[in-house]
C-alpha cells in the first residue's frame, strides 16, 4: 500500500495567511464602526410645556390634557346676571348653576370624564385627546385637541316637558381646538365647535304645527388665550361667534374676562361673562345674556388634581 505524506506550508507561509485573515477581520471591524459612526441618531422631540395652566379656559376647554395618571376634580360655578344690582347682589343671591367633574387620563394624551349639574339634573360624559402637541424645535408650530362631550337631561318625564323618549334627553358637543404658546407668558387658542341636540324647543304656527324654534345643529367658533402677569397668576379672556342662524331665539356671542391662579395641585379661575351654564351646548344653543345690555354673570373654575 503506497503512502502519501501530508506537507504542511513553510512557517514564512502560515504567517503570511494568519497576516491576510487579521486584516480581513480588523478591517470588517473598522467597516462596522464607521457605519455605526456615521448612522443617523434619531433625536427625540422635545414638546412645549403647559401652554395653559390647566383644563379650563373659563368656559372653554384648553387644549392641554393632563399627564397618564392624573385624576382631576372640578368645580365650576356660575351666579346670575349683574344687571338686577344690589337687588340680589350683582346676582351672588339669584339662582346659581353647578358643576362637580370627575376625570382621568388612562393612558398617554387621552382624558375621560363625567360630570353632573344641578340645571336640569344634567349628567354628561366626556373625552379628551391630544392629536398633536406643539414641538421646541418649530416642526410642529401648533398644538391640536379634540374634545367631545354627551350630555343626558334626567329630569322625570311631565307634560310640559319635551321629552316622549330616552334620545330626547340626549345633546352632543365636538369641538377642535388649536392652540400656539409664543412665549413663556402668551398663549392663544382657537376652536371650531359642533353641536347637535336631539330634541328642541317648538312652536305652534298659524295652521297649528308644530315648528322647531331652532335647529338641532349648530356651528360656532371660540378664540381665548392668556397673558402671565406673575409666575402664577395670568389674564384670561374666552370669545365664543355662533354661526348658525335659527328661527327664534338666537344665541348672543359670549366674551369673557378674568384671573387664573395657579399652585401646587389647584387651579382656580374667576371671571365674568355672559354665558351662564356650566355645558357648552346649552351655552351655545340657550344662552340668553347680552354682554352689550350688561347682562354678565360672575363665576369660577376650582381645579384639583392628583397623580397615581
Amino acid at each position: 500500500m503506497k503512502k502519501y505524506k501530508i506537507h504542511f506550508p513553510s512557517i514564512q507561509l502560515r504567517f503570511l495567511l494568519l497576516l491576510i485573515v487579521a486584516a480581513a477581520i480588523a478591517g470588517t471591524e473598522l467597516k462596522a464602526q464607521d457605519s455605526t459612526a456615521t448612522a443617523p441618531v434619531a433625536k427625540k422631540k422635545s414638546y412645549v410645556k403647559n401652554t395653559f395652566e390647566g383644563n379650563f379656559l373659563i368656559d372653554n376647554q384648553t387644549v392641554m390634557v393632563p399627564i397618564k395618571g392624573t385624576f382631576e376634580f372640578d368645580i365650576n360655578h356660575r351666579f346670575g346676571t349683574i344687571d338686577h344690582n344690589f337687588k340680589d347682589l350683582f346676582g351672588l343671591f339669584a339662582g346659581a348653576n353647578m358643576r362637580l367633574g370627575f376625570s382621568y387620563a388612562p393612558v398617554k394624551n387621552l382624558q375621560i370624564g363625567f360630570g353632573v349639574n344641578n340645571y336640569n339634573m344634567i349628567v354628561d360624559w366626556s373625552a379628551k385627546y391630544a392629536l398633536l402637541k406643539q414641538t421646541k424645535d418649530k416642526t410642529i408650530p401648533v398644538s391640536v385637541t379634540y374634545y367631545g362631550n354627551a350630555a343626558m337631561d334626567t329630569r322625570a318625564k311631565d307634560p310640559s316637558l319635551p321629552i316622549v323618549t330616552t334620545a330626547d334627553r340626549m345633546s352632543f358637543f365636538n369641538q377642535i381646538i388649536i392652540a400656539r404658546k409664543f412665549t413663556e407668558a402668551f398663549s392663544v387658542q382657537g376652536s371650531f365647535n359642533y353641536i347637535h341636540f336631539n330634541n328642541v324647543d317648538g312652536y305652534y304656527d298659524a295652521n297649528k304645527v308644530i315648528q322647531p324654534a331652532m335647529k338641532n345643529d349648530h356651528l360656532s367658533f371660540s378664540l381665548g388665550g392668556r397673558y402671565k402677569i406673575s409666575p402664577k397668576t395670568s389674564i384670561i379672556v374666552n370669545y365664543e361667534q355662533p354661526l348658525t342662524q335659527h328661527p327664534l331665539n338666537n344665541v348672543y356671542p359670549n366674551l369673557s374676562l378674568g384671573l387664573d391662579m395657579k399652585s401646587s395641585g389647584h387651579d382656580f379661575q374667576v371671571f365674568f361673562g355672559n354665558y351662564g351654564n356650566t355645558i357648552p351646548q346649552y351655552n351655545s344653543l340657550y344662552s340668553t345674556n347680552d354682554f352689550q345690555q350688561g347682562q354678565y354673570v360672575i363665576g369660577f373654575n376650582i381645579s384639583r388634581l392628583w397623580n397615581f
